[in-house]
């Protein structure tokens, strides 16, 4: 096997017209490649590219997969166009130099003029490398001052009103006879009287399951007629915005190691919250309440601060969103045929394997959905054997059998290939690249 020589790697955090894309960034590096190594040729060429990912770690996928191509490919160097598009710390760098030199890949970057395989040049790395980290926490702290100063005004930023409230624009004159605008939150009485319920009886109750059960009783539905789900009753109960900016309030989110932009003698305002979301990843995690900034608003409070702690306390640490299920093929991808509710994976009692299941019947059990559960490992079979032999194969990597690629692999190939897909009870009907694919009952029955 000829060694693969180069390997291309570009990384764009936002996707965005402007000149730093990664299509340019890659033109640059072959354009350097073809320039000073003339026995070069496209096939030599290796391209591995992240786009929306942030240079603050390594974990990016195709980052990933080129590290894991090092020893089987075994490149002459590894060449990107900027210095912070393979990283913005010191420590990752630093690792990845290491690991670099112990396989004998040089490090070279276009733009910076650096080259590891000079002791000047790695030198030269490192002492940039330095810089861009001061670059990315210089931007952290002022956005975190930005966040700092609009907090203490209490004024909405935008967004989707939470339960109970809607966004009105208020106008204020200022110096000079100007006009300075703002948003700011307006009660709405008939949804804060469920918001008001919903506090009331989960401190009688203490159990999110039965206070979703008293709420569907009772006939009550979230602002768009659906009802409430368990993560949007414990959205409602975990935000601030009812709670008031009394002394109790004052002092507990001090307790947390939160930045609180009050002074506890505003018990008729409620709170608003920022950073109170992680949206640099994908699925925007809850950030811990040491990460929080608290600032008085310009609504109503509804609950008092020491009610509101009291129902933090009996909801304890919050459950964390769900994820994709990491050896499912088919996660993420299904659907109820008899209620339209997502399928979602879960591991079997006692034993191993796993099934998919309709989110409805997982909730409420048979009174959501009477729909059978699916087999989950047989059904993953099936459907990668009928990738691998229909009209698909085509664009699928040798060898094909599943045990030769890695799950992370096979599910983006599913992901791409696979456009819709149902189960009813009875059938397992798949769109796979435009061919229609159905698996009956007796074939997903185990032996």
């Amino acid at each position: 096997m000829i060694a693969t020589k180069f390997f291309l790697y570009g990384r764009q955090s936002v996707d965005s017209p402007r000149g730093e894309s990664i299509e340019n960034q890659l033109e640059l590096c072959r354009d350097y490649i073809f320039a000073n190594y003339p026995g070069a040729a496209p096939a030599d060429l290796v391209v591995y590219q992240d786009q929306g990912f942030s240079g603050k770690s390594l974990d990016r996928p195709q980052f990933q997969r080129m590290l894991g191509d090092l020893d089987r490919l075994r490149p002459q160097c590894l060449v990107c166009y900027r210095l912070d598009r393979v990283s913005r710390s010191v420590g990752d760098f630093a690792g990845l130099i290491e690991a670099l030199n112990a396989k004998g890949v040089a490090f070279i970057c276009i733009r910076e003029k650096f080259d590891t395989s000079t002791p000047m040049g790695k030198a030269m790395l490192y002492i940039a490398s330095v810089f861009a980290q001061l670059e990315r926490e210089t931007i952290a702290q002022r956005v975190r001052d930005n966040m700092l100063l609009l907090a203490r005004t209490g004024r909405w930023l935008g967004g989707q009103t939470p339960t109970g409230f809607g966004s009105e624009q208020v106008e204020e004159v200022i110096l000079d006879g100007r006009v300075k605008r703002s948003c700011r939150l307006s009660p709405r009485p008939e949804e804060l009287e469920t918001v008001e319920l919903i506090y009331r009886r989960f401190q009688t109750l203490q159990s999110l399951s039965a206070l979703k059960r008293e709420l569907d009783r009772r006939g009550l539905r979230s602002r768009w007629g659906k009802e409430f789900s368990l993560p949007a009753l414990r959205e409602i109960l975990q935000n601030p915005v009812y709670c008031a900016a009394d002394p109790f309030a004052h002092d507990y989110f001090l307790s947390q190691g939160a930045d609180v932009c009050f002074s506890g003698r505003e018990p008729d305002r409620g709170l608003l919250s920022y950073n109170k979301r992680d949206y640099t990843g994908e699925r925007a995690a809850r950030n811990p309440m040491s990460k929080w900034i608290l600032a008085p608003g310009r609504h109503p409070a509804l609950v008092s601060g020491a009610q509101w702690a009291s129902v933090q306390a009996l909801l304890g640490t919050p459950v964390p969103r769900p994820r994709r299920n990491r050896q499912a093929l088919l996660s993420g991808a299904l659907r109820c045929a008899r209620c339209g509710e997502p399928l979602l994976t879960k591991g079997r009692s006692g034993r191993e394997g796993y099934d998919y299941l309709c989110r409805s019947k997982l909730r409420r059990g048979a009174e959501g959905c009477s729909c059978p559960n699916l087999n989950g490992p047989l059904s993953d079979q099936l459907v990668w054997q009928a990738l691998c032999s229909g009209p698909a194969a085509a664009f699928l990597p040798a060898p094909l059998t599943a045990a030769d690629l890695e799950t992370q692999e096979r599910r983006e190939l599913v992901e791409l290939l696979l456009k819709e897909g149902s189960w009813d009870g009875k059938c397992l009907r798949l769109t796979l690249y435009g061919t229609e694919v159905s698996f009956s009952e007796r074939a997903l029955s185990p032996p």
